[in-house]
């Protein structure tokens, strides 16, 4: 990967102002517009999860993910609004961004497995780091 990323770890009410501005930025630019998916993305469960930063030499937040406590979305913790920024696509930065998320996630609740909710043309990056589609939900929940 290209460049040296700072990788940031907090609850909401730790973050900056500025922090939460470049991540509400980041996550429409690339699912709302870019993948042109309409949904609301400030669902309310920012505020109970744990947010993943990584931000390149410049201050660019270029990689970012969310662990949402158990109960508040599934019965299990889960990992969830994972992207990159377009730039520093094609370098492994989404999955190093995935395996310090679930690192993380093992820290903050050990023992208990991991759930996701992904789009579905994503379904082999994610296999590829252990996850299995669950039937019942696909193609989507």
């Amino acid at each position: 990967m290209a460049g040296l990323i700072r990788w940031t770890r907090s609850r909401f009410e730790e973050l900056t102002t500025e922090e939460i501005y470049r991540i509400l930025d980041l996550r429409q630019r690339v699912f709302v517009v870019e993948q042109r998916c309409p949904y609301l993305d400030t669902d309310g469960r920012d505020r109970f999860s744990y947010h993943l930063c990584g931000w390149n030499e410049e201050g660019l937040l270029c990689a970012y993910l969310r662990i949402v406590q158990p109960g508040k979305r599934f019965n299990e913790p889960s990992i969830g609004r994972v992207v990159t920024d377009p730039s520093a696509r094609r370098q492994g930065l989404g999955k190093e961004l995935m395996r310090k998320g679930m690192a993380w996630c093992g820290e903050l609740y050990p023992g208990l497995p991991v759930r996701i909710s992904a789009q579905q043309y994503l379904e082999g990056c994610y296999a590829d780091l252990g996850f299995v589609t669950d039937p019942a939900l696909a193609p989507y929940d």
